[in-house]
């Protein structure tokens, strides 16, 4: 047990670092565009997402009332970027890889405190996942570097008409769930690194 507490600590954030993955993946706020149109973006800030964007509108609403619209991203929008569709199979991949990760070292934890000492029930699935939590973290890190790039470049995305959104913001910055995401990241690389740095006691 005394040469097992890296790895309680990978699987601690690990855990962390998984449940980041899953709240950046459902947070819209990857991009924040500032547009001058406000006729419909009436607060004139809108967000851009993974899966969706959205943005606050008065219009056709009762004073004092706001509302947020949001429209997801269909398969059939071919003007959509194609880094938006891989991102979102990265982010999947990702959640499911981490999840792998901490069920392979629960199981080698497991064993650790029932006093099973043999060594391939042990080494081996710490190996596992180590690798899980590395991959894991590298499919985050895609998308997340990806957006970051497109807010620097200030980038712009040829939305449908549909959306009621323009084709390039005045201005854009990164939302939250890029910090989010990058903590993520830097959670499960070390999970990773804290499991593949266990040597079986001789």
């Amino acid at each position: 047990v005394s040469t097992s507490h890296l790895q309680l600590a990978a699987f601690a954030l690990g855990t962390i670092g998984w449940i980041l993955c899953t709240i950046s993946m459902g947070t819209v706020e990857w991009r924040v565009w500032h547009v001058d149109n406000t006729t419909i973006i009436s607060s004139g800030i809108a967000w851009v997402g993974i899966w969706k964007v959205c943005f606050i509108s008065y219009l056709h609403i009762s004073p004092g009332y706001k509302e947020q619209f949001c429209h997801k991203f269909s398969d059939y929008d071919f003007s959509i970027p194609h880094e938006i569709y891989a991102a979102q199979g990265l982010l999947l991949i990702a959640m499911f890889m981490g999840l792998l990760g901490l069920t392979t070292t629960i199981f080698a934890l497991r064993n650790i405190y029932m006093g099973i000492t043999k060594k391939t029930l042990i080494t081996h699935f710490f190996l596992v996942g180590g690798f899980f939590y590395i991959s894991a973290g590298m499919c985050i890190l895609i998308p997340v570097s990806w957006n970051f790039y497109s807010i620097v470049q200030n980038k712009t995305i040829s939305f449908p008409p549909s959306y009621y959104m323009p084709s390039s913001p005045a201005a854009q910055e990164a939302g939250t769930a890029i910090p989010i995401g990058i903590v993520a990241v830097i959670l499960l690389l070390l999970s990773g690194s804290f499991s593949l740095s266990y040597r079986f006691p001789v």
